[in-house]
């Protein structure tokens, strides 16, 4: 598991950036890494001037972070404010950080004390944050683990502000759940339909089209439909749902009731549109 929330996580799999003009110079830089005991890959960076901090570099993790204790002597923080819970002091920008040869200007961090750095830092010695997205987003990498080096081209990519797209997702006012739209792989040729106040299994076909493929299978109007490729059809969705999963010219087995009895049959589903 990585050491980041898993909501910011999921943010920055859709985090929009942007692509300036190309760097001129392509030059990879060369940088060793550490791996750790938890199987974690370390670096060393520095931050305004100051260092070396040893930190854990994460190609899973959306931001960038690093603890009180070294925003304060880098001067990423002042001395008189006041982290809160977990040492959070929210997001702050860094001058100048440098990974080796590498050095990215105006580099957004966010400045918590997280437990499971605190944590790693007891066993494995100190580990003062995490280099995430805002900064490996910007080079295309190559990682040997034979030689314990990690090589980096720069790309002229500019990720955008993770923790911006965050807020702005938090303080949307569109709450509406997304609407869904079931419909089936192929065409099947039959109406279902199932009464809010049915409580019986099953749900009613409505209506077979001559010729179709449910015609052909021998189902009819008023026929309850139980089960379609091996799902219970308690509702339309349900039938929808299961329909979706057989591809055209694929037979699936079908069981409805007529008349009190229990009936399985064979239906092909058609290529539709």
């Amino acid at each position: 598991m990585h050491l980041v929330c898993h909501a910011l996580m999921l943010l920055a799999a859709t985090t929009l950036a942007r692509a300036d003009e190309a760097p001129k110079d392509k030059t990879p830089a060369v940088v060793p890494f550490e791996m750790l005991a938890t199987r974690h890959l370390a670096v060393k960076i520095k931050i305004n001037g100051k260092g070396p901090y040893r930190v854990i570099f994460d190609t899973g993790a959306p931001v960038s972070l690093i603890d009180t204790k070294i925003a304060k002597e880098a001067g990423v923080i002042g001395e008189k404010v006041k982290p809160g819970f977990f040492g959070m002091a929210g997001e702050q920008k860094v001058e100048k950080l440098e990974l080796g040869e590498l050095k990215v200007e105006n580099i957004r961090v966010i400045v918590m004390d997280h437990p499971a750095l605190t944590a790693v830092t007891k066993v494995l010695g100190p580990v003062d944050g995490i280099l995430g997205f805002p900064f490996f987003a910007r080079f295309r990498m190559t990682l040997d683990y034979q030689a314990m080096q990690l090589t980096f081209i720069p790309t002229g990519y500019q990720p955008a502000d993770v923790m911006a797209n965050l807020a702005l997702t938090l303080m949307s006012t569109n709450n509406k759940p997304a609407k869904k739209v079931l419909a089936a792989t192929g065409i099947w040729g039959l109406v279902v339909d199932k009464d809010a106040k049915d409580e019986e299994s099953g749900i009613t076909i409505k209506q077979v089209l001559p010729e179709s493929p449910a015609a052909n299978a021998g189902l009819k109007a008023g026929d309850r439909l139980l089960v379609v490729d091996g799902t219970w059809t308690e509702s339309v969705e349900d039938c929808f749902r299961a329909a979706k999963g057989v591809p055209p010219g694929r037979s699936a087995q079908v069981r409805y009731a007529r008349g009190g009895k229990e009936i399985e049959s064979t239906i092909k589903p058609n290529e539709g549109i």
